[in-house]
């Protein structure tokens, strides 16, 4: 046996050896100075109650049985023997039953104390745990994190922590044998369970009621309360990281966003005077004539080239002047069904303008707009739908007014858009996997509209219809504040 066990067992024998002690002297002072029975049994009850609040049972039975024979043998005539008398039996019983209540409070409190002492030194370490989860590093994996500042700060021996958005399992500590499964178990079966001969804890971890994950501390008796308020803590940590690291990414992106129209909006401004040069210089020596026929086909292909990078700089330009931050558009009263027609007239091949079937109200709502922007979204929808639609099927454009909005539809029939692809085809140079083997765009076009529509307050939206075709709707206000 170490020194140290043998230390600590006569430490908890000394209440009953004082208490020995202290039956022999008051029977040697009482007997002494002649005092009574009743006298020296309350004094040898005193002694009792202290052996059995600081000894336990045990050792005041022992103090009892002392207290009785000393009374018996010192005290009750004739003296100096013992005499089986019903006193001697009442005395014991006294003292035993006395022994064995205060004992028992005295345990009870005592349990008390050290479960109040161990919940007052889980909740400094539940604070100290949340402390330092904000000082956090999030740019890493924040499980391995979160696992280690738990064993450090709780003295455990080992800690699994599943985040089950990722699917995955941190470890700090030994890896105990099926600690990390039962860790997932304690997520899928949703409830938080303690395994006394491991001496672990298996908590579930959730964000209000949502279970996310599961957490296992090994090597701990804490109670259930800071256990589970460990694994709200770890939810709670798990979410802010997750939190900051989206916010990290959109600030990244809209950085990149904001470098890459700067970029953008140089490279136009630069492309746009030698364009305008090239497209010059092309219609002149068309219109000058006396070219071969040759001469005159590569002059032409200069010049629809030439047109096709000019009105890419204009929507580069475009789509710059929207994303400024001190963009506003000119409104003015305008009728869409005008600023259509317009937008088909541009259209260059009069076999493409005649596939449109264009349905005006009889009485149309005018709206107020900015009429350049709103044709410039117009020939957008319009060109898309040559481009994505069946050759040589009807286009159908039509207008509907419903609570002070205006909504624009333009249908074709051909690629059916995926639900999937239906906001992601208005996010700047995005195509959807199904038009990859038609013709080619910019990936401009959509997203410019989206911008000048939310520009005037309104809305655009694309709906595929199965066996049909795709439709893309554009909504205004009729009325708009200044």
């Amino acid at each position: 046996m170490l020194p140290q066990q043998i230390a600590a067992r006569l430490v908890a024998l000394l209440p009953g050896c004082l208490c020995l002690a202290g039956v022999a002297a008051c029977t040697w002072i009482s007997f002494g100075v002649g005092q009574s029975f009743a006298f020296t049994g309350f004094i040898y009850l005193v002694l009792v109650v202290l052996a059995a609040m600081y000894g336990g049972f045990w050792q005041a039975t022992l103090i009892s049985i002392a207290a009785v024979a000393c009374l018996d043998y010192f005290f009750i005539p004739p003296i100096f023997s013992f005499v089986n008398s019903p006193a001697n039996w009442v005395a014991l019983g006294a003292f035993e039953f006395t022994a064995l209540v205060i004992s028992r409070l005295s345990l009870r409190a005592h349990l008390r104390a050290i479960e109040a002492v161990a919940g007052r030194r889980d909740m400094e370490r539940l604070y100290e745990t949340s402390r330092r989860i904000l000082l956090l590093d999030t740019s890493s994996e924040p499980g391995n994190l979160i696992a280690s500042l738990i064993r450090d700060i709780f003295e455990l021996e080992a800690v699994q922590l599943f985040d089950a958005q990722p699917g995955k399992t941190y470890r700090s500590g030994e890896n105990l044998a099926g600690a990390e499964q039962r860790t997932r178990d304690s997520y899928f079966a949703g409830a938080d369970t303690f395994d006394p001969q491991m001496r672990s804890w298996y908590c579930v971890i959730r964000l209000g009621t949502r279970p996310v994950g599961g957490l296992a501390l090994n090597g701990t008796e804490m109670t259930r309360l800071a256990a589970t308020a460990l694994a709200s803590l770890s939810g709670i940590a798990l979410e802010r990281a997750r939190t900051l690291q989206k916010e990290s990414r959109a600030q990244a992106a809209r950085q990149t966003e904001q470098l890459r129209t700067a970029v953008l909006d140089a490279l136009a401004h630069e492309f746009k005077t030698p364009l305008t040069v090239a497209r010059t210089a092309s219609s002149g020596l068309l219109a000058v004539g006396g070219l071969s026929e040759l001469q005159k086909d590569l002059v032409t292909v200069i010049d629809q080239q030439a047109s096709k990078l000019d009105h890419l700089a204009s929507r580069l330009l475009t789509a710059a002047r929207l994303d400024s931050t001190e963009f506003r558009p000119q409104r003015e009263r305008a009728l869409l069904s005008r600023l259509v027609s317009a937008a088909i007239q541009r259209l260059d091949q009069e076999t493409d303008r005649a596939r449109f079937r264009v349905s005006v109200p009889k009485h149309e709502i005018p709206v107020f707009a900015d009429q350049e922007l709103i044709l410039t979204s117009l020939v957008q929808l319009v060109d898309n739908a040559i481009k994505y639609s069946e050759p040589g099927s009807p286009i159908d454009v039509t207008f509907t007014f419903q609570h002070a909005t205006a909504v624009l539809r333009v249908r074709s029939k051909g690629l059916v858009i995926t639900p999937a692809d239906r906001e992601r085809i208005f996010e700047r140079f995005y195509r959807a996997p199904e038009t990859h083997h038609l013709p080619a765009g910019t990936g401009l076009g959509l997203s410019i509209v989206k911008k000048i529509a939310e520009a005037h307050r309104g809305h655009v939206w694309a709906e595929g219809e199965t066996d049909y075709g795709t439709s893309f709707s554009i909504s205004l206000p009729v009325e708009l504040a200044s």
